[in-house]
């Protein structure tokens, strides 16, 4: 087998890791890109293909971290992940613990950690990495990659919900869901939310967003019935489609470009958490990209003519 080809059958693997270290598709495809530049330019073969470009893309990884983390603190309004629609890395045998670990709560919890941290947690607890191959990667000994990775442990799990409902329960939920949604039902979205329900939106400056996140049912059932009908109105379409392992929705505009995504996480049975991602700049994987801001003062006028306002 050829480089080329050891390369390409790694791939799915080193954007995977790349990914839940970096929570950003663009960053990760570049981290990628930039290891077969490094393993395409030695002149000798490794030992093991796969240990050399694993390391190779989490030590690059581990770089654009730190390099990210000033731009992510002066990041207009909340930050969240890049959608991933699907995890090109798949092994039926750890399939719900592969989707657990690239939820955007996941990839939120592990913001906390630093990028050692980060990276330990994601190569031991994710892929399975012995701590061996651990420790070359991060030019840490063994004893100090456990100590990170028990730390690690600690903030992940601080932060993780007492429990999840399972895939059916989810499917279930989010298909009540849009069609409550669609539909402008206040009652039925109201009913399954949770009490302290959040909606999340990432528009980092660039299209309309939240100001701050919208706590409560109330609140929140009303801000989506309000909003969504009248963006049907004005040919805003939605596919349901899992977002990061989780059900969610893509929103395009009249020509069918990407306008925003909806993501959901649920608990006990209610959605918890509602987070959308509408910034142009994390879309742009998906396809093209609709001008938000026209779709948003197409909305307004709308609203202002079904009030009997003026244009």
């Amino acid at each position: 087998m050829g480089k080329v080809e050891e390369f390409e059958e790694l791939r799915p693997l080193l954007f995977s890791i790349a990914y839940r270290i970096l929570g950003s598709v663009g960053e990760a495809e570049d981290a990628v890109q930039e290891t077969w530049l490094r393993f395409d330019a030695s002149p000798t073969r490794p030992v093991s293909v796969k240990a050399f470009l694993s390391a190779t893309v989490t030590r690059i990884a581990i770089d654009v971290l730190r390099s990210a983390r000033v731009r992510r603190e002066e990041y207009v309004g909340p930050w969240l992940p890049e959608p991933l629609l699907r995890d090109p890395y798949e092994d039926p045998a750890r399939a719900a613990e592969l989707a657990d670990s690239v939820s955007m709560a996941a990839l939120l919890l592990l913001e906390r950690l630093s990028p050692l941290e980060r990276s330990v947690f994601v190569l031991r607890e994710v892929f399975a990495f012995g701590f061996d191959e651990i420790a070359s990667t991060v030019g840490r000994s063994e004893a100090a990659c456990r100590q990170l990775l028990v730390r690690a442990r600690r903030h992940m799990n601080e932060g993780r919900p007492r429990f999840e409902a399972d895939r059916r329960e989810r499917q279930e939920l989010a298909k009540r869901f849009f069609a409550a949604l669609s539909q402008g039902d206040v009652d039925g979205l109201r009913g399954l939310l949770s009490a302290d329900v959040q909606l999340v939106g990432d528009g980092g400056g660039k299209a309309p967003q939240l100001a701050r996140a919208v706590v409560g049912a109330e609140n929140v059932a009303r801000l989506l019935a309000g909003v969504y009908p009248l963006m049907m109105r004005v040919d805003v379409t939605f596919e349901p489609h899992e977002v990061n392992g989780r059900p969610g929705a893509v929103f395009r505009d009249r020509e069918g470009k990407v306008l925003h995504i909806l993501a959901l996480d649920m608990l006990d049975g209610r959605i918890q958490t509602i987070r959308s991602v509408i910034n142009p700049d994390k879309l742009g994987h998906l396809g093209p990209v609709a001008d938000a801001w026209a779709v948003d003062r197409e909305v307004r006028r709308t609203r202002r003519r079904a009030a009997g306002g003026s244009e």
